[in-house]
């Protein structure tokens, strides 16, 4: 067994923390206008939204990959312009993150405005506040389970990714070798003792985040119950 060596995991959160604030700030929009929309195209903008989910990661990571790369119209134009490569650095990892990540943002948060009162809304543009600072000052404080959730397993799912990462990112230490593609590392060259401390390590953090989400919920549902 070799010396832990705590920088995957610090590029593991440094990733799960910049691809949970841009997919907020992205998703946020997205699942306001699906849980208030009536518009006959929302059941093809849910499915585009859920496609990671059921995809293998393997599938999305090749299509990132050859989207982000010099082959494509979109990499060869960063890299012509701007000198900027898009894959196989730790700015790819981030764009893929975002891709492969989206939905567990978006669903929990659209559930969140479904739920609300809808007269809560209506009062709240009858008071004179416009839909932004409805969505902000009213919706968002009203559903915290549900924003909490989201931002959390977002969080989580993140720091976990795999064959998404090691597909746009590989393996370079200190840019792309994240906590999950160093276990696999491990496992290649046999190195279990490793594995297992990194493995548990994982597992530990996982426990801890659901745990904070179950915690969170419950103590919120208690005092709106109170209320």
């Amino acid at each position: 067994m070799s010396g832990i060596d705590f920088e995957p995991f610090w590029l593991s959160f440094k990733l799960a923390g910049i691809t949970t604030a841009i997919l907020f700030a992205v998703a946020l929009p997205v699942s306001w206008w699906l849980a208030r929309t009536a518009c006959r195209c929302k059941p093809f903008v849910e499915a585009v939204t859920s496609l990671p989910i059921v995809l293998p990661p393997s599938v999305l990571g090749f299509y990132i990959l050859y989207a982000l790369s010099y082959n494509s119209p979109v990499g060869a134009f960063f890299e012509e312009y701007f000198g900027i490569k898009m894959v196989f650095n730790f700015t790819g990892l981030v764009i893929a993150s975002c891709f492969y990540s989206f939905p567990f943002m978006v669903q929990p948060l659209q559930s969140g405005f479904e739920s609300l009162n809808k007269n809560m809304l209506e009062a709240s543009y009858i008071s004179g506040k416009s839909p932004l600072m409805t969505l902000l000052m009213v919706a968002l404080p009203n559903i915290m389970p549900a924003l909490m959730t989201a931002l959390i397993v977002t969080f989580a799912h993140t720091v976990g990714e795999f064959g998404v990462v090691l597909m746009v990112g590989g393996s370079i230490p200190g840019e792309t070798k994240v906590a999950s593609v160093a276990i696999y590392e491990f496992v290649e060259v046999m190195d279990y003792g490793t594995a297992h401390v990194y493995s548990a390590l994982m597992v530990a953090i996982s426990f801890v985040v659901l745990l904070g989400v179950y915690l969170f919920n419950r103590v919120h549902s208690r005092r709106m119950g109170v209320m």
